[in-house]
């Protein structure tokens, strides 16, 4: 193998794979980047055997092959270089030659028989959906993921279709860590076939998805291939490749809940704000604010034996009787950040139970578990 190609795009390529690198040394292979020279591309794959990353650009392929090279050693060395042209060349032994202006690297390389096969891409489930509409769903939704959580199943993404009598659908995200759930939903076309309980995705390969969505430059839409026990996600040349998780998702709906007849209405860049001010007083472990509900307005306080306390007062119109109840603030935070319009209503029905906060026009919901202060 023998390739030139830009220094900047053989750079944003091993960019763009090297999140799902493996940097353990328990398979040295998954240290490193398989690399592929055919045609006028050179393709980049990466894996950690639960997500892989594809991704090709423009090469002038002087001899075709592949070659495996570290991908942490591979990025050293070409960050470092000068823009212009570099060459890439495969010696016996899996050398690896990297070439720019009057720099020259020679760099071990393994056996691109030893990296695991990309997947390939026949799943008669095709879903085409907006790169707006799918970030939007993601940002929507991610931060009620859990982190680590001991609850497997609730550090992935549930993905539920649904079928419609016209060519479009629905798709929709939803995420809980136990105490936070978000649900977020829109439109796609495509066919696939409606499965009890959805599918689920781990959260890496969500943020695998959100970044190419954020980098992205390629033209039409991307598609979502499912299979029985893989999603691959490709817009244009790239491609991610994640499991589906395996396990049983809560039952969203139960913890959506109803008759919250107490609705006060504010802007959101006041609540946002206060809930920031009066957070800085809150225990730093749980961030708990109490939250009091009172004729004309909202009142946020938090108070912390070691530090002090805070209280600030919003003006809104509420009518009915008041109660005081807690959050953790950044949850609230992070839910409002989630938000579109200017204006937020949060539901209650008493001080025992959970925040509703929606927006409809945007097919998105979140509810918070309240707290004791």
């Amino acid at each position: 193998m023998k390739v030139k190609m830009s220094r900047k795009d053989l750079l944003s390529g091993i960019q763009r794979v090297q999140g799902v690198v493996e940097r353990r040394n328990t398979m040295p292979i998954l240290t490193h980047i398989l690399l592929e020279a055919e045609g006028q591309k050179l393709a980049f794959f990466a894996t950690d055997l639960e997500v892989g990353i594809q991704g090709a650009y423009a090469a002038e392929v002087l001899e075709p092959g592949r070659a495996t090279v570290s991908a942490r050693k591979l990025h050293e060395i070409v960050r470092e270089f000068p823009e212009g042209l570099v060459t890439i060349t495969a010696q016996p032994n899996h050398w690896v030659v990297i070439e720019s202006g009057k720099s020259y690297f020679r760099i071990v390389g393994l056996p691109p028989e030893e990296f695991p096969v990309s997947p390939s891409i026949q799943h008669e489930e095709q879903i085409r959906i907006n790169p707006t509409l799918l970030s939007g769903l993601i940002q929507r939704t991610l931060f009620a993921t859990g982190e680590n959580n001991p609850q497997y199943i609730l550090n992935g993404i549930l993905i539920q279709l649904e079928k419609s009598a016209t060519e479009e659908g629905t798709i929709r995200f939803i995420t809980t860590d136990g105490h936070r759930l978000a649900v977020a939903e829109g439109k796609v076309s495509g066919t696939w076939k409606e499965r009890e309980g959805g599918i689920i995705l781990p959260k890496k390969a969500v943020l695998e998805i959100k970044r190419a969505l954020d980098d992205g430059d390629e033209a039409g839409e991307p598609q979502l291939f499912i299979g029985e026990n893989q999603l691959i996600y490709r817009w244009g040349t790239f491609v991610i490749t994640s499991r589906l998780m395996e396990g049983e998702f809560p039952n969203y709906k139960q913890a959506v809940p109803e008759h919250n007849d107490k609705k006060v209405t504010t802007q959101k860049e006041e609540l946002e704000g206060g809930l920031r001010r009066v957070s800085i007083l809150a225990r730093e472990k749980t961030s708990a604010i109490k939250f009091s509900l009172e004729s004309g307005g909202i009142v946020l306080s938090a108070s912390n034996p070691e530090m002090g306390e805070a209280n600030e007062t919003l003006e809104t119109h509420f009518e009915g009787e008041g109660f005081s109840t807690g959050f953790n603030a950044r949850y609230l935070l992070d839910a409002l950040a989630a938000l579109k319009g200017d204006e937020v209503t949060l539901e209650f029905k008493d001080a025992l139970s959970p925040c509703l906060i929606r927006e409809e026009s945007e097919g998105f919901l979140t509810v918070i578990m309240p707290m004791r202060v």
